[in-house]
């Protein structure tokens, strides 16, 4: 669970936003946006492939420069 802490002299603007830093640096939305809509197994198998396809031509990209 994210949280912060107020420290001393620390306006309420800023406070949220070290909040909203700590949430997106942990993925917790990301999280909850997956969490809502059911993806078949045969889906994340495909969005699986697709990023290790990119990931291989990336790397095949950078050995040839």
């Amino acid at each position: 669970m994210a949280g912060v802490i107020l420290k001393d002299g620390e306006n309420f603007e800023s406070l949220i936003k070290r909040f909203r830093k700590v949430v997106m640096r942990e993925g917790i939305l990301q999280e909850a946006k997956k969490a809502m809509v059911y993806e078949k197994p045969s889906e994340v198998k495909k969005k699986e492939m697709l990023a290790a396809r990119r990931r291989w031509l990336r790397k095949l990209k950078r050995e040839e420069e």
